[in-house]
């Protein structure tokens, strides 16, 4: 399979997974949130301003990769740059915010970890690029995207970590469905960043090789 079909394929699972987990959002509404609220004033418009400038830059990022946008009009990938750096960076300030909401402590952790490494690969491909090493900046934008990228591998991963608990638990569901649904939720971020994290150096390491 060609890179721009692998592309594409990439692209068409992310939004058949994202909208979805975004339509309850659509109504701003905090009875359809699919996490508890218990601020309506403060952790809710949070939530759904983070959501939706993380959407917002899955999208933009995926148009900085396109390579015909990159080489033919520098100028929209500049602007497409932009807009990608400032969704990242709301997004991801904002969900500072909503981890103080978040009971379990391995989840606010993993959301912590998740957003401190996403503003921080961000800020340094827009730094390489202002220092014009234009090779550093890819790098970089390469490891931002991925880590926007576990939005969508964190959800696609939940069958997958479901399978392996009932496994490693011998066959049996200890607690219930309910249980073994949190406690996968508990860890798919977790999870989620250390594949994308790998796959994304593995890519880098080949680039490099090649």
């Amino acid at each position: 399979m060609n890179a721009k079909k692998s592309w594409w394929i990439l692209i068409i699972i992310s939004l058949c997974v994202i909208v979805p987990f975004m339509a309850p959002y659509f109504l701003i509404d905090p009875e359809k949130s699919r996490i508890q609220i218990s601020s309506t004033s403060i952790q809710y418009p949070a939530l759904i301003t983070h959501i939706f400038f993380a959407f917002i830059a899955l999208i933009a990022g995926f148009l900085q990769f396109v390579k015909k946008i990159r080489s033919r009009y520098p100028r929209i990938h500049r602007m497409i740059g932009t807009i990608y750096f400032t969704s990242v960076f709301i997004s991801g300030i904002l969900s500072l915010i909503v981890i103080f909401y978040i009971e379990n402590f391995s989840k606010v952790m993993s959301f912590l970890v998740l957003a401190i490494l996403w503003i921080f690969t961000t800020i340094k491909g827009i730094h390489s690029a202002k220092k014009k090493n234009y090779i550093a900046h890819q790098l970089w934008m390469t490891r931002s995207f991925g880590i926007t990228l576990v939005a969508v591998s964190g959800r696609v991963l939940v069958p997958f970590i479901l399978l392996a608990y009932f496994l490693l638990n011998g066959l049996h569901i200890h607690g219930g469905r309910a249980r073994m649904i949190e406690e996968a939720l508990n860890v798919n971020i977790w999870v989620g960043l250390l594949i994308n994290l790998i796959i994304i150096e593995w890519i880098i390491l080949k680039r490099k090789v090649d």
